[in-house]
């Protein structure tokens, strides 16, 4: 079987963070994957579900290998900068399941049950560690395998000691609550955290593109006192501002992922807790415009924005959030606690 995932020349301190000829050859490979195997009715028809079989087809394609010792071809390792080739494009397509917590795991696990991870075998749940004693709240928990909590600085693993209760989410992903038992810390939090924030952000910026793109379209047609509402300046606007917002949340998770690379992970760490902050914030803002353009057929279930807006949402607010990325951007600026 042949891998996607492939070497990369840039550096970080290039300017061109564009992708080179592998790297957008494994985009191009995902978004026709994508294409014939995940269309919009076919994420749609996925709420509250979880498709073992679409999953196992990505891994299959060795997607889920990225930034890992057996991602390779030719001899040479993948890295982040296909972590965040295969996040944009399956953010393209609102692909479903734990893609950044699964990237998350292959960087902490050993290489036992990385393997298994990376095959599409285990499933990774990724959520909050907290001090209550309530049941934890955790995606995908019915079909995990592995459990994973995290307070955004360290990853721990967790094992489910009791019945795990089925929760709907508005994301439209199937969650659950879980009684977990903390176990130990492990020793490449770091490493993890960065990638999860990399893939998370990459994921996030390229399904906020796509949701400007048919936003945009939508705008060219539509007519409203005879003039098309793309000819609008309130709506025109809007829509540029968004667009620009994400290309910069983009760039900047390239930027994170070169670092990544370069083996600089205080460097590293401290764009990608910028990307995160900054892809979140670029596709919360595009979901809210896009719904104004849209109105009210943009917050219908069957209608062209929701399967979008509502998994923006969804990760946006999922562990391990955005409190330890920004304590990190100000312990660089010297105004941490």
């Amino acid at each position: 079987m042949t891998s996607l995932t492939s070497m990369h020349n840039n550096t970080p301190n290039s300017l061109d963070l564009g992708f080179n000829e592998d790297q957008q050859a494994i985009a191009d490979a995902l978004h026709r994957f994508c294409e014939s195997r995940c269309n919009v009715h076919v994420v749609k028809g996925l709420t509250d579900t979880f498709s073992s079989p679409l999953w196992r087809e990505l891994a299959e394609m060795g997607a889920l290998t990225a930034a890992t010792p057996e991602g390779t071809l030719d001899d040479q390792t993948s890295g982040a900068l296909e972590v965040c080739a295969i996040s944009e494009a399956l953010g393209r397509a609102i692909f479903p399941g734990p893609v950044a917590a699964t990237f998350l795991a292959t960087q902490v696990l050993d290489e036992e049950e990385r393997l298994t991870v990376m095959d599409g075998q285990t499933i990774v749940s990724l959520g909050f560690i907290g001090s209550n004693k309530k049941p934890t709240l955790m995606p995908f928990a019915e079909q995990a395998n592995i459990f994973l909590l995290t307070d955004g600085k360290a990853i721990y693993r967790a094992d489910n000691i009791g019945d795990i209760t089925a929760v709907k989410t508005l994301g439209g992903e199937p969650w659950g609550r879980v009684n977990l038992k903390v176990g130990a810390k492990f020793a490449n939090s770091e490493r993890g955290l960065i990638i999860n924030d990399i893939s998370t952000a990459a994921y996030l910026s390229a399904a906020a593109m796509q949701l400007v793109k048919e936003t945009s379209d939508y705008a060219n047609v539509r007519k409203q006192f005879g003039k098309t509402l793309g000819e609008f300046q309130s709506v025109a606007h809007p829509l540029a501002d968004c667009q620009i917002s994400l290309t910069a949340a983009q760039q900047l998770t390239r930027a994170a992922a070169c670092c990544f690379d370069s083996n600089d992970l205080s460097q590293a760490k401290y764009y990608s807790s910028g990307t995160r902050i900054s892809a979140s914030r670029a596709a919360l803002k595009s979901a809210y415009v896009c719904h104004q353009v849209y109105a009210g057929i943009g917050i219908t279930l069957e209608g062209p924005a929701f399967h979008i807006t509502r998994r923006i949402r969804q990760l946006v607010s999922q562990a391990p959030g955005d409190h330890a990325a920004k304590e990190t951007l100000l312990d660089k600026i010297g105004l941490g606690a």
